[in-house]
């Protein structure tokens, strides 16, 4: 570059580069993920390769009312995944605190129960794949101390983020739904490996140590996908966690008492949980595009060409909600091109979809 020094030479080239990564993000921003650079992993992707398999961990807790409860929680929660999501049974892992001779449970959920569990699941899950973790019962504790109460030993956040060190390229879902979560959710927020994980609390606080109403309303927006809020036939993960707050709220109003119970969700990896997550906002952008879902009940009888181009609409269906949420990175211009470009592929997409139907 003439007329400049060798330090400015360099100064110019490294800002071209940084001007060039910075069109390529605007060109390819909405194809990709959240925090995701070309050549990595697709973050909760949607595609015909990858699956989602569901763990459900039913801890200890006092009393046979409180057992009969929590046991019938896990398995409605069971049947509904199966029933509405398209999970097989070998794609859920159900623990429950007690021995039980029922074919949908696959162990008792002690440290033990729970690794041997991680070993069968591992064995599964491939590259790309979801694994939805369910905690059901009662915690205890403060900070990096709070545990998820179990048959014998506790466990606290920290040692189960470190079970799923082996999960580093699968996306990973955590629902907490237990009394005084937050200390073991933070914990497990802040420590869990790898990118792709969304972390649910009931409790913002481990004072909040009554049994929350979160995850009654949680498993009912899932039934019958009654917190598909947008109407698309499928269930996001933020869809679900807003049907479960917003009814618990309400629940505490018309009750006329002071709420004992607010829960939050972390899905960008500071351990911070938002209590009211939106796309565009410091959490909830993933969860947004995090579907509980893991086969539609028509799919089987799809052709392999329709299935592939219903794939294909849930892709550009999910790029269009990860560019809703990225808006503010983008000039008004530059975002309402890459909208209409995304709109018209999924509304042709679409078109091609019904015109093959029988």
């Amino acid at each position: 570059m003439p007329g400049l020094d060798a330090a400015s030479q360099q100064g110019a080239v490294l800002v071209k580069r940084l001007l060039s990564k910075a069109f390529a993000l605007l060109v390819l921003g909405p194809l990709t993920a959240i925090g995701q650079g070309a050549g990595e992993r697709e973050l909760f992707a949607q595609s015909s390769t990858m699956s989602k398999y569901a763990m459900i961990l039913t801890g200890a807790t006092v009393g046979q009312e409180n057992v009969a409860k929590f046991r019938q929680l896990s398995l409605s929660l069971h049947d509904i995944l199966a029933r509405d999501y398209g999970y097989s049974s070998a794609g859920i892992e159900l623990l429950l605190s007690e021995p039980n001779a029922d074919s949908r449970v696959d162990g008792i959920s002690d440290r033990q129960g729970i690794v041997t569990s991680l070993g069968r699941l591992r064995e599964k899950l491939k590259t790309g794949d979801q694994l939805a973790v369910f905690l059901l019962g009662h915690g205890t504790g403060v900070d990096d101390e709070a545990k998820f109460n179990l048959r014998g030993p506790d466990l606290t956040g920290v040692e189960f983020a470190r079970l799923f060190d082996d999960f580093a390229d699968q996306d990973l879902i955590f629902v907490n739904t237990t009394s005084a979560s937050y200390g073991f959710s933070t914990a497990l927020a802040r420590e869990v490996a790898g990118e792709g994980r969304i972390v649910v609390s009931a409790t913002r606080s481990s004072s909040e140590k009554f049994d929350p109403y979160f995850p009654r309303y949680f498993i009912e927006g899932l039934a019958d996908r009654r917190a598909d809020r947008d109407k698309n036939s499928r269930v996001s993960l933020l869809e679900a966690f807003t049907y479960a707050k917003n009814n618990v709220e309400e629940f505490y109003e018309e009750s006329g008492r002071l709420a004992a119970e607010h829960a939050g969700l972390d899905d960008n990896g500071d351990a911070l949980f938002a209590l009211a997550p939106a796309p565009g906002q410091s959490d909830g952008s993933l969860a947004e595009i995090a579907f509980i879902d893991a086969a539609d009940a028509d799919d089987d009888t799809l052709s392999a060409e329709r299935l592939a181009l219903k794939r294909r609409m849930q892709t550009l269906e999910r790029n269009v909600l990860l560019l809703r949420g990225r808006k503010a990175e983008y000039l008004e211009r530059d975002y309402w091109l890459q909208l209409e470009t995304l709109l018209v592929d999924l509304a042709k997409t679409t078109e091609q979809f019904n015109v093959q139907a029988p």
